[in-house]
């Protein structure tokens, strides 16, 4: 019994000192993450010349990136290359609607296919109103055990960093281009960091936030200029909700190769737990009802005042 204490004494010690190595790891690691033309072939944007960009937009891109990586070379002249990136594609626009993926914030919008076909609705709906717009991803945490950690650190601490980096390139574009209006989109998790943005920037009145599938756990803060589907309107969302034991059967019935229905198949949660009704398609009606009376409620009046 002595020796077998004494495994458990050292095995115990070993697990903690790797889980504070894990912990030291997350908060010292600097994740940018990456803004990308949502193209469907989830190719990094390249970085033109910035030439055609005005000094002042150079200076403010660069004091962006002052404020928030000066400590970090590499960050802080990655982050001016995408801020300069990111204006050049925009600067012609009306509208950029920028999309935060659920799970570990690594998927792209090809990826995401409901959220790609919402945004295509999104895309259509604001053509319809005359207006132009631009679909970026967010890809806001790098594949590597590094970028995982610290996604989960950011997750349960609501975003501080990671949600800076998205307000600070949001209102970097609309601080540059007059006008410009902007949607943080978020699915599941996204709709974290979407939330805490949307309360950073709060007294900005040019940005809007649509989201999906909440997390249960996560009380909003901001409810202004936000649209927020917690349910598909076919069956409630176990996800947002926190319907713990739906999500257990459910994922006991994958497991075991029982069939599901077709809710129970398509709500999925960090790729293997199983949540019913956590599934937002464009093709459901009050998913495109509610978002169409969105955009036509908030920006439809705007179009003809402007011609007006």
């Amino acid at each position: 019994m002595k020796v077998n204490l004494r495994k458990l004494s050292i095995f115990l010690a070993l697990t903690a000192v790797l889980l504070i190595g894990v912990v030291l790891l997350a908060f010292s690691y600097v994740d940018i993450g990456l803004t990308d033309l949502a193209d469907g072939k989830a190719k990094q944007m390249v970085m033109a010349g910035f030439a055609e960009v005005p000094e002042s937009i150079v200076e403010d891109a660069a004091a962006t990136a002052m404020e928030l990586y000066g400590d970090y070379q590499d960050k802080y002249e990655e982050y001016v290359d995408q801020l300069l990136t990111t204006y050049i594609e925009a600067k012609d626009r009306d509208f950029v609607v920028i999309f935060n993926p659920g799970g570990w914030g690594t998927k792209v919008l090809e990826k995401s296919p409901t959220w790609c076909e919402i945004c295509q609705g999104i895309e259509t709906e604001l053509d319809g109103l005359g207006y132009s717009s631009l679909i970026l991803d967010y890809r806001r945490t790098a594949e590597s055990m590094r970028g995982l950690t610290r996604e989960l650190v950011e997750l349960f601490s609501v975003y501080p960093s990671k949600a800076e980096n998205l307000a600070g390139r949001v209102e970097f574009l609309t601080r540059n281009v007059p006008d410009l209006k902007i949607i943080v989109a978020g699915d599941s998790n996204g709709t974290v960091i979407s939330d805490t943005v949307m309360d950073i920037l709060y007294d900005n009145p040019r940005v809007y936030s649509i989201q999906t599938g909440t997390p249960f756990w996560h009380k909003r803060t901001t409810v202004e200029r936000t649209l927020v589907l917690d349910t598909n309107g076919r069956i409630p969302d176990a996800f947002s909700q926190g319907n713990i034991p739906a999500m257990v059967i459910t994922s006991l019935k994958a497991l075991i190769g029982l069939s599901l229905t077709e809710d129970e198949e398509a709500g999925r949660i960090f790729y293997f737990v199983r949540a019913p009704g956590h599934d937002y398609n464009w093709q459901y009606p009050d998913v495109n009802l509610k978002i169409i009376g969105f955009l036509e409620e908030n920006f439809s009046a705007d179009r003809q005042i402007s011609h007006n």
